[in-house]
């Protein structure tokens, strides 16, 4: 398949800038000071995606609301978006939630507008910790949460994982792994702690994470899930069989995908495009019938086949044999960077560690 094959499916993402307050790690596009915006914002991202609608816009496979917190809007206006979406049939719809706002009532509300999936923001399970990334919520909410959408009719679970902060000790990121794996996710997303241009992380050198940690971490994780069930799937990602994420699967395959929202990022067809970034300027547009797009960019021929490279080695499924020249490929696996399965070249678990490293080889 191609960048924008009709065969990879089609994604609609609805970005909602909104948070409570800001985690110390984030550089998104998210506010902490505009929440008096949201309903407008809602209006807004109605008339956004019916003029998308009313384009043509083939139906979904899947639709992935995120942020910022989606939960801190109401679910029914949440809702009455998510139902104007045209949907393929057995659509993957996921929405990102905060442990501290989900209801069992916000969770029947979401069924019903055709939430598939709910992607939940834990990060750790020690609450040191999670003050320690700005978190907000604490252990003891995660558990409550699961529980309410556990008795709802959403059918899949993804826990959102952050590991390597300097406060998290080995016994802490072990003890957050079984905590989680006792609530029998369908998914877990665990990923390394990232320092971003202009966070307060950044400015603070001295909790930057530490390389040799983080990779010890990532072992620790994976062994673990693993043992769980989980198979790896994505560097960053686990799933029991048949739970992976559709929505994400779409982008790493170079699908075509809508986004709807202040900042959201499209394709098709080898162009990229996204949204003015602030909720003023984008919903100003909308409002004045202008358009929302901020800037695009159009990909030649090899660097579509190259990002396709780069995003195909990430995955469990790898990349073909002449990824590689041969004697990088010879030089990749005796160092047991990859290995080769039939006719591919995947990442061993050191691989996936420097993917980076090994991806600069890729020709």
């Amino acid at each position: 398949m191609t960048a924008g094959d009709p065969a990879m499916g089609f994604g609609v993402y609805l970005h909602v800038p909104f948070c409570a307050s800001k985690c110390e790690y984030c550089a998104f596009a998210t506010w902490t000071d505009r929440h008096h915006l949201i309903e407008r914002y809602m209006a807004g991202v109605e008339v956004d995606l019916a003029r998308w609608v009313e384009a043509g816009m083939e139906p979904a496979t899947s639709v992935f609301v995120g942020g910022g917190t989606p939960s801190l809007v109401d679910p029914a206006d949440l809702g009455r978006v998510l139902s104007a979406v045209p949907l393929a049939a057995g659509a993957e719809v996921t929405v990102e939630c905060n442990p501290d706002d989900v209801t069992a009532e916000m969770m029947r509300i979401y069924a019903d507008a055709g939430v598939t999936r709910l992607s939940l923001g834990v990060q750790s399970m020690v609450d040191h910790v999670l003050a320690a990334l700005g978190r907000q919520h604490r252990r003891d909410n995660v558990a409550r949460a699961v529980d309410h959408i556990r008795a709802s009719a959403i059918d899949q679970l993804n826990l959102d994982l952050i590991y390597g902060a300097v406060t998290e000790s080995v016994d802490d990121w072990d003890d957050t792994i079984r905590s989680v794996l006792a609530m029998e996710p369908d998914h877990i997303s665990a990923y390394a702690l990232t320092v971003e241009a202009g966070t307060p992380l950044a400015r603070t050198p001295g909790r930057h994470p530490d390389d040799d940690d983080q990779a010890a971490k990532y072992e620790l994780a994976d062994a673990a899930f693993g043992s769980a069930g989980l198979v790896n799937y994505e560097i960053s990602n686990w799933s029991r069989p048949g739970a992976q994420c559709r929505h994400n699967r779409l982008y790493w395959a170079q699908g075509d995908y809508i986004g709807i929202g202040c900042a959201a990022h499209s394709h098709r067809r080898g162009r990229r495009w996204w949204n003015l970034r602030t909720p003023e300027r984008y919903l100003d547009a909308i409002e004045t019938g202008s358009s929302v797009e901020a800037g695009a960019e159009e990909l030649d021929a090899e660097t579509i086949r190259l990002e396709g490279l780069q995003l195909a080695l990430r995955m469990r499924e790898g990349v073909g044999v002449d990824a590689f020249d041969d004697d990088s490929a010879a030089t990749l696996a005796e160092a047991g960077l990859i290995e080769r399965c039939d006719d591919r070249w995947v990442l061993s678990l050191r691989g996936r560690l420097m993917a980076n490293s090994v991806a600069m080889y890729l020709r």
